[in-house]
């Protein structure tokens, strides 16, 4: 790949990336910085990488990128981070989007991931398992316990409302 071809690879992929991995981390700080080392990462590969295969490369460089400030920011919790959410009886209307983004929220973290690339960002299950490392079998299984969990979660119209 050229420097050319890697320019546009940032103004093309850039805003994809970071939605992909902002929708998992809920942090815009944390984002742009997993972002910005994916970048990274694929300047310091520029020379060995197919420019037709730059989009697939950056979304699974983010990822493990992703995955690793996860796993960083696990071994350094404190106890001053810790959220105490109260249990809220209000039946208020969020509205729709919110209810989503809360029920795509509760999903464990690889389930979260997959329907991401998958209902957001278009891949196909092939590309889903070259990014995540699953085979095409296993993002099938978690594509279909996400939406599972996302159906009874929001329920019917009449309950969201």
């Amino acid at each position: 790949m050229t420097t050319e071809e890697y320019n546009i690879c940032v103004d093309e992929f850039s805003d994809g990336v970071y939605r992909f991995v902002l929708h998992n981390l809920r942090d815009e700080h944390k984002s742009k910085d997993v972002v910005q080392d994916t970048f990274i990462k694929m300047w310091n590969k520029v020379g060995e990488i197919d420019y037709t295969k730059a989009r697939s490369y950056l979304f699974t460089a983010a990822y493990h990128t992703m995955i690793d400030a996860i796993r960083k920011e696990k071994k350094f919790t404190s106890f001053e981070d810790v959220e105490y959410n109260q249990p809220s009886d209000s039946k208020e209307y969020l509205g729709l989007k919110e209810i989503l983004r809360d029920a795509v929220n509760r999903l464990p973290e690889i389930q979260r991931s997959v329907v991401l690339l998958r209902d957001y960002e278009g891949y196909n299950y092939e590309e889903i398992g070259e990014i995540t490392g699953l085979s095409e079998s296993q993002v099938k299984v978690y594509i279909y316990r996400a939406r599972v969990f996302l159906k009874e979660y929001i329920g019917s119209l009449e309950n969201v409302m």
